[in-house]
């Protein structure tokens, strides 16, 4: 799922933290998605993404 709606497989990030750092950034993604209760992952990240304040209420941070 991370590959196909991530592109994982396509990241140029190969050294130091930065390749952990992004899979955590994606697992986060990921889980705050179910945990509101999406299922469709990738039809939620395009949603939150059309709009900057999405992912900041997505994470209840407004």
């Amino acid at each position: 799922m991370r590959d196909r709606t991530f592109r994982e497989d396509d990241s140029t990030i190969r050294t130091g933290a930065l390749p952990h750092t992004m899979a955590s950034l994606r697992n986060l993604a990921i889980s705050v998605f179910r945990q509101n209760g999406k299922t469709n992952i990738a039809a939620a990240l395009r949603h939150t993404s059309r709009d900057y304040t999405r992912p900041l209420r997505a994470l209840g941070l407004t």
